[in-house]
């Protein structure tokens, strides 16, 4: 069974002059534990695309099955989403950020916080967990999120640009810690972001859109041996992998 499984989506949202199409024509199957990146132009509708799979937002036509079902609305059990912006609460320490979708729904205040403590040290933050936000760096605060959103132990993890907001080492460092994470863990994760280098060091396969309406114009499967390596990207394979991308890509008008 997929773990995420689109077929003939598409989506347009209402409007002046019958609406503006934002997506057309999707089809898209993810094996489970595969890591599926999505690159495009800004405006194609990547993060729209995103949401649905999150049952955040319903697609004008089409299906989305998570694990063989539906997600009509946000289920946690089955889908965790990590968001560009950490979206901590400044009131609430590291640990509690991460305990709180566990607060929610009713878990034991001992269950959730030994939860909690198992995915802040998953995610590096040992020591860190009486910390504020406001006490944390970009990175630890992005790394937070990660925690919360695998608490709930979700098989699949949406991420939507997480570390676009990060310096560039920072960035990279983020990166190669969310694949030490992923393998860890082996959930399916279907990742965006605009950098062609962190797309093909991340993925199993990239999938590229084209600008509005999004549609899927290329599927690339990077085919570099695990663990990735920084080294990786100065091989001519990781360059040949980065520039199909950025030739779909100049196409998009």
């Amino acid at each position: 069974m997929s773990a995420i499984a689109v077929e003939k989506l598409s989506h347009v949202y209402s409007g002046a002059e019958g609406g503006v199409p934002a997506l057309e024509d999707i089809t898209i199957d993810v094996e489970p534990g595969k890591f599926v990146v999505i690159v495009g132009p800004s405006g194609c509708g990547k993060t729209s695309l995103l949401m649905m799979l999150a049952g955040l937002r319903h697609q004008t036509e089409g299906t989305i099955l998570c694990a063989g079902k539906p997600i009509p609305e946000p289920d946690p059990e089955r889908v965790g989403v990590v968001f560009q912006e950490a979206s901590l609460f400044p009131w609430l320490t590291a640990l509690d950020n991460i305990e709180f979708p566990l607060a929610l729904r009713g878990t034991p205040r001992d269950d959730r916080r030994r939860r909690a403590e198992e995915m802040l040290s998953l995610v590096g933050l040992d020591g860190f967990g009486a910390r504020y936000p406001h006490e944390l760096s970009g990175g630890m605060k992005q790394r937070v999120s990660i925690a919360r959103g695998l608490a709930q132990d979700p098989p699949v993890l949406l991420m939507d640009e997480p570390f676009a907001a990060l310096d560039e080492q920072t960035r990279m460092t983020m990166g190669h810690e969310l694949l030490r994470i992923w393998s860890t863990t082996r959930k399916t994760v279907v990742f965006i972001t605009h950098s062609l280098t962190e797309a093909v060091y991340l993925a199993d396969e990239v999938l590229v859109m084209s600008a509005r309406p999004g549609r899927i114009i290329d599927r690339i499967e990077v085919t570099l041996p695990r663990p990735r390596t920084y080294e990786m990207m100065a091989t001519d394979t990781f360059g040949k992998l980065r520039e199909r991308i950025w030739q779909q890509i100049r196409k998009v008008p």
